[in-house]
């Protein structure tokens, strides 16, 4: 799975003219399912970025999770994050996992951030959606379950 994380302020998402998710100071996370991730990788990612220190501290150190600023997270489905453009100008997707069992690991996704204690607000899974953010920092990291970390 791949995940771009960002801090924000606020983010919003609108999905058939109605706002189905906000949050104020947290996360603004974009997931991607390929087709060789599996509930591994669903718990995995979780486990990562509930974790992540990337709020700062007293000192302006990176230093605190979203846990521990009280902060909330915003999870949007997103398999563009698997498009290939290596070849030509248009993006192949075919890398990215079905949508049936894609929407079931987001969905675990989501239900493993909140067994760690998050409050996890999602966009519609297949759903044409406008996301509003204000990225605070700008903070902005990547994480893929296939590489090491």
């Amino acid at each position: 799975m791949r995940a771009v994380i960002q801090r924000v302020n606020h983010a919003q998402v609108v999905a058939l003219g109605s706002s189905v998710g906000s949050v104020q100071r947290g996360l603004c996370v974009f997931v991607g399912v390929g087709r060789q991730d599996t509930e591994l990788d669903a718990t995995a990612l979780a486990d990562k970025i509930v974790g992540l220190r990337i709020f700062e501290d007293d000192a302006h150190k990176m230093n605190l999770s979203v846990l521990e600023v009280g902060g909330s997270m915003l999870a949007i489905s997103q398999f563009t994050l698997y498009g290939d453009v290596r070849n030509g100008r248009r993006p192949s997707f075919s890398e990215a996992l079905e949508p049936v069992r894609a929407s079931a690991l987001f969905a675990q996704f989501c239900a493993e951030c909140r067994l760690r204690g998050a409050h996890v607000e999602t966009g519609r899974f297949r759903t044409h959606m406008l996301v509003t953010l204000e990225n605070d920092g700008p903070v902005t990291i990547l994480v893929d379950t296939k590489r090491a970390f």
